[in-house]
């Protein structure tokens, strides 16, 4: 069950938060996962933490929950723009499967506990609003398909990445062998799966696994910190607008480009009706900045 709790509670709990700069709201506690949103200036960004130090935020049954609380949450709240999905526990983004939960289960319950897994990283997928992951340390298997479910990716230069399954006796079931063909050259995502590679930060930054790659900050906060700054430079934007873009781009990239043209026009038409749509043309008109209220 969600329980709210005052921010002295969590600072106290997770005392990892000290990393923020920005003022923060009321916390939801979701078991593993701690939630806020920002406020002031950065009202409208959301912070997704992972915060399972004792198992390496390794995808067990009660992280896994926790998350599809939280998507759920995010999902229905109209207010945020853009999501931060980070790491509470130092020097680890995600470290894959609980595979000490994964060994006691039978093969079907394996089976069903994977399909559930792939079906939480979807919903991440699929949150309306754009979504940042930014990872400090190590995200190998479930780690770096959790990652890959976001649409931008941020690393520290000394991160450690990698689709690990291979050389577990397994494949990547949350969506790996899908995603990263998607975001890299085919050929290249076979290799990376296939050998069960680990890169760092830097490489995947130039393979095209990540959109930036930041050298580490003492704070071991570097990429949170260049992942907020992107949310910043996002946050401006009309909310509908960035919902429509969003969609269009997801649903378009699985068509061909005349299917996609169809995709883009469906989503422009939604957003035509908009008042943020009539806003963004008067304040040009009046050589001003907007003011979007997402309706």
């Amino acid at each position: 069950m969600m329980s709210r709790v005052k921010i002295n509670n969590i600072l106290k709990t997770a005392s990892n938060l000290r990393f923020l700069s920005t003022p923060i709201q009321e916390v939801e506690n979701v078991g593993p996962v701690v939630f806020h949103k920002l406020i002031g200036a950065d009202r409208g960004i959301a912070v997704y933490g992972l915060n399972s130090p004792k198992d390496k935020n390794a995808l067990g049954f009660e992280l896994v929950q926790s998350m599809r609380e939280v998507n759920a949450l995010i999902r229905e709240d109209t207010k945020i723009s853009v999501v931060i999905l980070h790491s509470l526990v130092r020097g680890i983004f995600c470290a894959g499967a609980n595979l000490k939960e994964r060994f006691k289960m039978a093969d079907d319950e394996v089976a069903n506990f994977v399909r559930g897994l792939r079906e939480t990283f979807i919903e991440i997928e699929d949150l309306p609003m754009p979504t940042i992951a930014a990872i400090e340390g190590v995200a190998v298997g479930g780690g770096l398909e959790l990652a890959l479910a976001c649409d931008i990716r941020v690393a520290a230069e000394n991160a450690k990445l990698g689709l690990v399954e291979t050389g577990r006796g397994l494949i990547p079931g949350a969506g790996g062998t899908q995603r990263l063909p998607r975001v890299i050259h085919p050929n290249i995502a076979k290799e990376l799966i296939f050998t069960s590679r680990i890169i760092n930060g830097k490489e995947a930054k130039e393979l095209g696994i990540v959109n930036h790659a930041v050298t580490q900050n003492e704070s071991n906060n570097a990429a949170f910190e260049k992942a907020l700054d992107l949310a910043r430079e996002i946050l401006p934007n009309a909310p509908i607008a960035l919902r429509c873009a969003k969609q269009a781009i997801n649903e378009g990239v699985q068509l061909s480009i005349k299917d996609g043209y169809e995709v883009e026009q469906k989503y422009y038409e939604i957003n035509v009706p908009t008042k943020d749509r009539q806003e963004g043309m008067l304040s040009f008109i009046e050589k001003r900045k907007p003011k979007y209220e997402g309706h």
